[in-house]
């Protein structure tokens, strides 16, 4: 058995982190009157940063270290010193701590030396740094991206493109469909080779600069929601680019529009949307977002976005019991109420059964919070029959479709007041975290 000690050592590391006596490096960075100067051991630097490992390597083979256009110099007490004005010095003090401890706290950064961070990790090659930069930008930043999107695009746009690729592809980007790609059309000019800034007017293009634009951006079109987009800003604001847009997406747009028929070939699912609270071990925000589309009898990829009803997901109760989770998740959504008093409302009497009437009730099923392919949607068939509530009987739906009592869910495949969900068999479930929430019932396995 191996014992690990990472919280000591990053401890004892820190202590060196403040130690210059034997530091061999110097790093200049910022400009104007915002400069710093950090100082820094190259083993440390080598070991975890691929950038700094190749350019330290190659000057400490030389003889000599002589000034040179990268930014390497020699000082005089014989260290190297490299000067780097592109990154802020607020944000390489978290990168160097990082370096030193492997730990970063991002809670009080701004938004937008988060985003310098991002390009800064970026360039340093700091791979894992840069995911969890990524994902904190998007995650906990929504509010600051959606009022500077220009500004990101901006930043990426010097970015290697397969960062834009995983940006478009996040299902948490909460952005305008129609802005993410008009973004992505002044990318892909700024990145093709014949237009650019001298030549983005696209009145004045031939056939080739549609074409070779076209070319630039046929990795990323896919990733477009389309059906997050009006017909209106299609009209206005895609239409004119129709040449850089697949046959085959084309067509399916348009089939979307005049019939309604969701594309086949962008199958992504919808993007969060904006929501402005969830409180969840079990649901992540993707998740959530399919589950409102069920609630408003839409479609589960329907795109939402900021003209769709807002929804807060206010935990009301939460009960883990601490064993190993198997990712199933089972959950119901019940728009009347649960009521533990025996006193309801719009209810039928069937001996000591009380059962209350909606026509709006499901149950749902998901693979894991992962997986948004394997989801099925039950909903009631039998809406007097709804939801079955009586205390101390726990959660029901149907009176048996869907039950969670005494930590254990049960799911019936043969009950007739829910829609069939199509499992092989009856099911029961040691219930090892469940959660009650407004608007919607959810449950993980």
């Amino acid at each position: 058995m191996v014992s690990k000690f990472y919280s000591s050592l990053s401890q004892d590391l820190s202590l060196i982190l403040n130690d210059s006596d034997d530091c061999n490096v110097i790093i200049v960075v910022g400009k104007n009157q915002n400069i710093r100067e950090f100082r820094a051991h190259s083993y440390i630097l080598r070991a975890r940063s691929p950038y700094f490992r190749s350019a330290l390597l190659k000057k400490e083979f030389q003889s000599t270290f002589i000034a040179s256009a990268d930014g390497w110099i020699t000082s005089s007490n014989n260290a190297i010193k490299f000067k780097k004005p592109n990154i802020d010095p607020a944000v390489f003090e978290i990168i160097l701590r990082y370096m030193y401890t492997g730990e970063v706290d991002l809670t009080n950064t701004s938004g937008m030396n988060v985003l310098e961070l991002l390009v800064a990790s970026d360039e340093l090659l700091l791979k894992e740094l840069f995911k969890h930069v990524q994902d904190y930008l998007i995650e906990k930043q929504e509010n600051w991206i959606q009022k500077n999107f220009v500004l990101v695009l901006h930043s990426v746009f010097g970015l290697e493109s397969y960062i834009l690729y995983g940006l478009l592809e996040r299902n948490d980007l909460q952005i305008e469909e129609i802005v993410v790609l008009d973004s992505l059309i002044k990318w892909g000019i700024e990145q093709t080779p014949g237009l650019g800034i001298r030549n983005s007017d696209r009145n004045k293009w031939n056939n080739r600069n549609f074409e070779a634009l076209k070319k630039t951006l046929n990795k990323f079109i896919p990733l477009i929601r389309f059906v997050g987009i009006s017909p209106s800003e299609y009209f206005d604001k895609v239409r004119p680019y129709k040449a850089i847009i697949p046959n085959r997406i084309h067509e399916e747009i348009e089939e979307y529009y005049y019939k309604g028929n969701l594309p086949r070939t962008t199958t992504l699912p919808p993007r969060t949307g904006i929501i402005q609270k969830i409180e969840s071990c079990i649901i992540k925000p993707n998740l959530s977002s399919i589950i409102i589309n069920w609630i408003e009898r839409k479609d589960s990829n329907y795109n939402r976005n900021r003209k769709d009803t807002v929804y807060n997901f206010d935990l009301i109760y939460r009960r883990n019991r601490d064993l190993n989770i198997s990712g199933k998740i089972f959950g119901g959504y019940n728009p009347i109420c649960w009521n533990n008093t025996g006193i309801n409302y719009n209810h039928n009497y069937h001996g000591y059964n009380q059962y209350l009437t909606t026509t709006e009730s499901f149950i749902f099923y998901f693979e894991s919070n992962e997986d948004i392919e394997n989801i099925k949607i039950s909903r009631v068939v039998n809406s007097s029959y709804a939801i079955y509530n009586y205390p101390g009987n726990g959660i029901n739906f149907g009176g048996g479709d869907l039950t969670l009592a005494n930590d254990y869910l049960s799911l019936s495949y043969t009950g007739s007041n829910y829609e069939n969900l199509k499992r092989n068999n009856n099911d029961s479930f040691t219930n090892n975290l469940y959660e009650v929430s407004n608007p919607f019932v959810r449950s993980l396995l």
